[in-house]
């Protein structure tokens, strides 16, 4: 008798995206000719950059001849990806990494998800919520989480409010914990901590023998001076932080899939008996046992982002986007609703109309303006009462859905 793992039973639901999509489907369904405008996932829709789509092409007519043809690349990562990712990324900050510290893959979200498997069952993590579902339905799958309680929290994990009300600023834990998930700019709330901030965080590290799994996916959209791009600007991170990057926000790499996970050796764990044990070693056999490497059509599509042309259009990337979340925060304050996010991120967090929940609010924005927005409950209990909206649409969807608020919508 195959036994199934039962962890997977304690999920509640559907993942977020997906019930939002059978939402979507049935008022489609039922409304053939409503015009939807989907605020919601935060998936792009620029084109790729013409210095990606040229890599891409010279890759392909490579892989189209014998004489310089590739089979099964390295698991880590190609060398000319991850010599120009120090370059470029990490060099002018005065972050020294190795070669052997950045491993490529196919997306943050395999990347963050994956990354609790190196650790052990009995670990207990620490969430700032609300939070991005992937760091905590990971972790029920394990077996780490705990029972599922009624107000929406799991038994086994400690949670860290992250409002209105304390400035979307978590506080460190009270409690013991081992693992802790940040991500800034954060998904969903769009909002920044100072390195001032951060420095908290990696100083409470040290001292507790914590580890930091910090999620950098949108830091291409930080716009002000004292927001870090990367953990390992604060002294002392590479000692307890693994630090994650995409390509899917900056340069449209969604559909393309091309990641990376710095994992630096300096970062150790321990084992029941006190030995310690390097972190990088464990994600690299981890890596090279489940996953064959990225293709090398699309890390040459990855190393032409840091050409100067790539680098230019990513930038103008970049630019849309954030101008699409000025047109949306600006436009959802003059209709009186209070509004956070989008200066730093493609991120709008929105505090839902007095009385209304952010299922409730769901339903109401798709009736009565045709808007597809994402719950903040479904990002975890301090969500209630708040709603994310994406600047990645198209420039005339997102001017369009500021104009539906202001005129479909009964505030």
């Amino acid at each position: 008798m195959a036994r199934v793992n039962e962890n997977y039973l304690k999920l509640p639901g559907s993942y977020l995206f997906a019930e939002i999509a059978r939402r979507v489907n049935n008022f489609k369904q039922n409304n053939p000719e409503a015009n939807v405008i989907r605020l919601g996932i935060g998936d792009v829709t620029r084109p790729l950059p013409q210095a990606v789509i040229q890599g891409m092409h010279k890759a392909v007519e490579e892989m189209a001849d014998a004489a310089t043809f590739r089979g099964y690349g390295p698991e880590q990562g190609y060398s000319f990806l991850i010599k120009k990712i120090i370059e470029v990324d990490y060099a002018p900050k005065g972050i020294r990494l190795d070669e052997d510290e950045i491993f490529v893959s196919d997306g943050s979200k395999s990347d963050t998800g994956n990354i609790q498997e190196i650790f052990g069952l009995d670990n207990v993590i620490a969430v700032t919520d609300p939070v991005y579902p992937v760091y905590v339905d990971s972790n029920v799958m394990a077996g780490r989480t705990g029972e599922l309680g009624g107000d929406g929290k799991w038994s086994k994990i400690v949670y860290i409010p992250c409002t209105a009300e304390n400035g979307f600023i978590p506080e460190l834990p009270k409690e013991k914990v081992d693992l802790i998930y940040l991500c800034f700019p954060n998904n969903p709330t769009g909002t920044t901590i100072s390195k001032d901030e951060l420095k908290k965080w990696v100083d409470y590290a040290k001292k507790n023998n914590v580890i930091i799994l910090y999620d950098a996916a949108y830091e291409a959209y930080i716009q002000e001076k004292d927001v870090p791009h990367s953990i390992y600007e604060v002294e002392g991170a590479k000692e307890v932080a693994i630090e994650f990057r995409s390509f899917s926000k900056n340069a449209g790499f969604t559909g393309t899939r091309c990641a990376f996970t710095v994992v630096p050796k300096e970062v150790l764990g321990y084992t029941a008996s006190g030995e310690q044990v390097q972190l990088n070693k464990l994600w690299n056999r981890r890596q090279t046992t489940k996953f064959n490497g990225v293709p090398y059509i699309i890390q040459k599509g990855a190393e032409a982002v840091y050409s100067d042309e790539g680098q230019m259009q990513i930038k103008a990337l970049v630019d849309y986007y954030m101008s699409n979340a000025k047109i949306i925060r600006e436009g959802l304050i003059s209709t009186g609703l209070q509004v956070f996010g989008g200066v730093n991120a493609p991120y709008i967090w929105l505090k839902t109309p007095a009385g209304i929940d952010s299922w409730a609010f769901f339903d109401k924005l798709l009736n009565e303006a045709n808007i597809v927005g994402t719950p903040g409950v479904g990002f975890g209990p301090s969500g209630q009462g708040y709603f994310r909206l994406t600047a990645f649409g198209s420039r005339e969807n997102t001017e369009e859905a500021v104009e539906r608020f202001k005129t479909r919508l009964a505030l």
